[in-house]
């Protein structure tokens, strides 16, 4: 089968599922989007690596990054490669130079591991076909129901709005230092936010 190149295109709170998030992957050669419902440690995981921070104390998904490149084995790619009743099936290709094994994962660790490990995230066309939404102008249309720009929007806290760009920073350090990385991610996008205007 052939394989679909997928990138990062956003991770956002989920507005259907309450504590989870939204993490949307788009293929790099076309317009649809494949929505995962996924949990907010995972959530956490990916965007601290996106973002570059650096916890005070390794993640779960650092230390697995750690054990495996002590060992000499290399992640060369992840694969989402089933979807049966909206849950997605994902695997991990790994290499020691000698032999490939695959490991069967989570979506959500396996792409936390992948921003990690920078290597390409992948699908195929019948799993885009059955759960990928194309992104129009107006609204994202599915297969089933067209599903609302806003339902992808990140929520902010509102009483960041209300302090300086300097007090923010210190904000980010101290919940960083807390290990309280989903305060630390509202923060750094309000921070980013501000950059941009």
């Amino acid at each position: 089968m052939k394989k679909v190149k997928l990138e990062i295109v956003g991770l956002s709170y989920s507005q259907t599922q309450t504590g989870a998030y939204t993490l949307v992957l788009g293929e790099t050669k076309g317009k649809r989007r494949l929505p995962i419902v996924i949990g907010g440690f995972e959530a956490q995981a990916i965007a601290i690596e996106l973002e570059k921070m650096t916890p005070s104390r390794p993640l779960t998904h650092d230390l697995f990054k750690s054990f495996v490149e002590g060992f000499n084995i290399n992640v060369s790619e992840v694969i989402i490669y089933n979807l049966v009743e909206g849950i997605f099936f994902a695997k991990i290709i790994t290499s020691d130079g000698s032999k490939e094994v695959e490991i069967d994962a989570r979506t959500s660790d396996a792409i936390a591991l992948a921003v990690r490990f920078n290597c390409p995230i992948n699908t195929y066309e019948f799993i885009l076909s059955q759960a990928g939404i194309l992104l129009d102008d107006d609204a994202i249309v599915g297969a089933n129901e067209p599903i609302e720009k806003d339902d992808f929007v990140e929520i902010k806290e509102t009483d960041y709005l209300k302090k300086s760009t300097e007090e923010l920073k210190q904000l980010l350090e101290v919940a960083l230092d807390e290990e309280d990385y989903e305060k630390a991610s509202h923060i750094r996008d309000e921070l980013n936010n501000r950059k941009k205007s």
